[in-house]
C-alpha cells in the first residue's frame, strides 16, 4: 500500500508539474512575434524570477544551446526547460503550450489581414508593433552579451561574428560550428601555455565559475 501511494503522490507530482509547464509556456507563446528571440526575455522571466527553474547565470547557456540547436529558438528554449524539470513528458507539454498560441494567432492574423489589410490605422499598427519586437530582441543580446562576453577572447569572436555575418553573408550554421572549434582550440592553447581558461564569468562575489580550468 505504502509503495502504491507514493507510486500516486509521484505521478500527481508530475501531472502538476506538466501542467505548469503547459500552461506557463502557453502564455509565453503569444510573444513569438518577432521570432524566438524576441520571447526570450520572457521566458527568463517566468522561468528564472517566477517559477525558479533556473539561476539567472544559466540563461547565457540556454540561449547558447536553443540558439545553436536547429528549429525556433523558443521552442528549443521551452523543450530544453522542460526536459529539465521533467524529462521527455516535460519536454512535450512546454513544446505543444508554447507553439498553441503561435498557431492560432497565425490563423487569425489571416483572417485579420485578409479583412483589413488595406486600412493605413491597421498599417500604422503593424509598424509600431515592429518597433517593440525590435526592443525585445535588443533585451535578449544584451542578456545573452551579459554572460557570454566575459574575456578578451569572447569579445573578439561576438565582434567578429558580427562583422561575418554583416558584410561576408556566410551561413550562420557555418558560424556556430567555426565558434565551436574555435572555442575548443583557445582553450586547449591556455591550458598548453599554463594560462587560466574560463568557460564562464566570474560570479558577484569575484570568485571563479565552476566551470573554471585550473593548471
Amino acid at each position: 500500500m505504502e509503495i502504491m501511494r507514493d507510486r500516486i503522490k509521484g505521478l500527481k507530482h508530475k501531472f502538476k508539474l506538466l501542467n505548469q509547464l503547459f500552461w506557463t509556456f502557453f502564455r509565453i507563446g503569444p510573444s513569438t512575434f518577432g521570432g524566438g528571440y524576441a520571447m526570450l526575455p520572457i521566458i527568463e522571466r517566468e522561468v528564472v524570477s517566477k517559477k525558479k527553474w533556473m539561476q539567472e547565470d544559466e540563461i547565457g547557456e540556454l540561449i547558447s544551446l536553443a540558439g545553436s540547436a536547429p528549429g525556433g529558438v523558443g521552442v528549443n528554449a521551452a523543450a530544453i526547460i522542460g526536459h529539465r524539470q521533467a524529462g521527455v513528458a516535460g519536454a512535450v507539454s512546454a513544446v505543444i503550450g508554447v507553439t498553441c498560441p503561435t498557431f492560432l494567432i497565425v490563423i487569425l492574423i489571416s483572417i485579420f489581414a485578409m479583412v483589413f489589410r488595406n486600412q493605413p490605422k491597421v498599417e500604422a499598427a503593424l509598424k509600431g508593433m515592429n518597433g517593440a519586437i525590435i526592443a525585445l530582441i535588443l533585451m535578449a543580446a544584451y542578456r545573452m552579451a551579459k554572460y557570454s562576453v566575459f574575456d578578451r577572447t569572447t569579445a573578439i569572436a561576438a565582434l567578429a561574428t558580427v562583422s561575418v555575418l554583416l558584410f561576408a553573408g556566410v551561413h550562420p550554421l557555418y558560424l556556430i560550428a567555426l565558434g565551436l572549434l574555435c572555442g575548443m582550440t583557445v582553450i586547449r592553447i591556455k591550458l598548453r601555455l599554463g594560462l587560466r581558461a574560463r568557460t564562464e564569468k566570474q560570479t558577484a562575489t569575484g570568485s571563479p565559475s565552476e566551470l573554471e580550468y585550473y593548471i
